[in-house]
């Protein structure tokens, strides 16, 4: 994997920032209401659905606003707003959300990926606000599983004041990012903008290191979750497949940051790919896995309750959302 310092430092912005019974949904969770105006949030924000035996919770941390101008590399801005608008999305910035998911099966808690936190920007950060409307309770949580060390995913796990949000969870995550992050000769040689995003790995789990488990690649981590190697985004991003029964789940991590752009625009590459033509790649590969196999799809950044399907479309994909429904 070959990392330009340029791809380095824009990647580290991401981390640097925190990008930063019967079913249930409803919208996602805005910052608390203030007294005086209490029509400016929204109900909690989560989402359940089956695949096979496994009940999957979609829980919403907000999200936070990227200028468009200078988003994507290899495209020009007017190609990039002709896209927001095709999408009736606005022509001046994107707002990248965040939805991690939470496994339930025979009593056993998983979560993927764990938000923002306290650190989050002032229109994300409602994860375990959410989490806890949706019935959960951290200290139950057995297992949180890392897809890649981005703060937005990270950062979730520990307060800014050192206290684990998860007391008694196993923890696993990549063993590829692990080595990449938790390398103190890369950390040394890493341009100063980039610092500042090995430092937050560390933060978060320094204090565990020892009890940290590292997965690789097309192993099943947990009963009905296999890993899936993705890189390009960062070294060790990891996807993953959740199948029970004849239900089939493909967790698409950070794939793309926004369907309407790198779903239908898979050569796109984001300002927060290490290695965009691993990216695009790795993208490529694994919308058309999604589209010939018909399964559903979850990713990280899409618009709440961020789960659908991928169809072809001439060069690119298509994402369709799941129909909204009351029932599991």
């Amino acid at each position: 994997m070959t990392l330009t310092r340029r791809a380095i430092m824009a990647s580290s912005a991401l981390a640097a920032t925190h990008f930063a019974s019967a079913a249930h949904a409803q919208t996602p969770a805005a910052p608390a209401a203030s007294a005086g105006n209490p029509s400016v949030a929204q109900a909690p924000g989560f989402y359940r659905y089956k695949v096979g035996d496994i009940e999957v919770t979609a829980i919403n941390d907000g999200f936070a606003k990227r200028p468009l101008e200078g988003f994507i590399k290899n495209a020009e801005l007017p190609q990039v707003q002709q896209a927001m608008k095709e999408a009736f999305l606005p022509a001046d910035a994107l707002s990248i959300t965040f939805t991690t998911l939470v496994l339930r099966q025979n009593g056993r808690v998983t979560v993927i990926d764990t938000g923002n936190g306290d650190s989050g920007a002032p229109t994300s950060g409602t994860w375990m606000a959410n989490f806890k409307a949706a019935g959960f309770d951290p200290a139950q949580v057995d297992t949180v599983v890392f897809s890649h060390f981005h703060g937005d995913h990270i950062n979730g796990f520990r307060l800014k004041d050192g206290t684990a949000v998860f007391p008694k969870a196993e923890v696993m995550v990549p063993a590829t990012e692990w080595d990449f992050w938790m390398d103190d000769a890369k950390m040394a040689q890493a341009p100063d903008g980039m610092k500042g995003a090995f430092q937050g790995v560390r933060r978060v789990f320094a204090p565990i290191a020892k009890d940290v488990k590292r997965y690789e690649a097309g192993k099943e981590i947990v009963p009905g979750l296999t890993t899936v190697a993705a890189p390009g985004h960062t070294p060790g991003h990891t996807a993953f497949v959740l199948a029970s029964g004849n239900g089939k789940l493909m967790v698409m991590s950070d794939l793309t940051n926004h369907p309407a752009l790198f779903v239908r625009n898979p050569d796109w590459s984001a300002i927060f790919d290490m290695d965009a033509d691993q990216a695009r790649a790795t993208r490529r590969r694994m919308l058309d896995m999604a589209a010939t196999e018909r399964a559903q799809v979850a990713f990280y950044h899409a618009p709440f309750p961020a789960t659908g399907f991928i169809a072809k479309d001439g060069n690119g994909y298509a994402f369709v959302p799941v129909q909204w429904s009351s029932a599991l």
